[in-house]
């Protein structure tokens, strides 16, 4: 846990001692290799949440897409070379984590807009077609919730908010959030208790 906490809501701001490569490969046969740091989530890996979501995503290809909490940059940046019309937009609490989007955006030749801050505070007065995040369950109820009530006013009519997380776990509340939220909740796909939760502003 103690990755995932500093991922999402502690600030690194030092040099990693160690950087490893995490790699992760497509259904469709597509490979990728990412630098990952130490301090910033699902260090030396992409984890299996993150890879369920790049691969059961509801996108069109066209739109503006916010990978919020993006940690190094896999699921933006993958979906990015995969959909090269997406308008990729990144941010996460964590400056290493920001620094090394940067450095493997650069290194996958990939144009993304990509701030520091806290959950929504980069992006005041801009909305987007879709919201991506592999939320911060450890951080608490008052930042994840955060996250999904302040959703509606970053989207797009018809726009969608895509959170994946393991069901018992914390991603049923995380659904009941969305219902509550949006008046919709669909699970997109399972698999080792894991879900993608979609919903839409309507």
């Amino acid at each position: 846990m103690k990755e995932n906490f500093q991922h999402y809501y502690t600030d690194q701001t030092g040099p990693p001692q160690i950087i490893k490569a995490a790699s992760l490969i497509l259904k469709n046969g597509n490979s990728y290799s990412f630098k990952s740091p130490e301090g910033v989530f699902a260090f030396g890996k992409v984890d299996r949440a993150s890879l369920l979501l790049i691969e059961n995503c509801l996108l069109e290809g066209r739109e503006s897409l916010l990978d919020l909490g993006c940690g190094y940059g896999a699921v933006g940046i993958t979906l990015k070379r995969e959909y090269p019309d997406l308008r990729l937009f990144m941010s996460d609490v964590n400056t290493r984590a920001v620094t090394f989007s940067k450095i493997n955006a650069r290194d996958h030749n990939v144009e993304a807009d990509i701030r520091k801050g806290e959950l929504y505070s980069p992006w005041e007065g801009m909305v987007f077609d879709s919201i991506l995040s592999n939320p911060p369950i450890a951080a608490g109820k008052a930042v994840w919730q955060r996250l999904i009530i302040e959703a509606p006013k970053m989207l797009t009519e018809n726009g969608t908010l895509q959170i994946v997380a393991y069901h018992n776990k914390g991603g049923s509340r995380l659904e009941g959030i969305m219902k509550e939220t949006f008046g919709n909740a669909i699970t997109t796909t399972k698999s080792g208790g894991i879900r993608v939760y979609v919903s839409r502003k309507v």
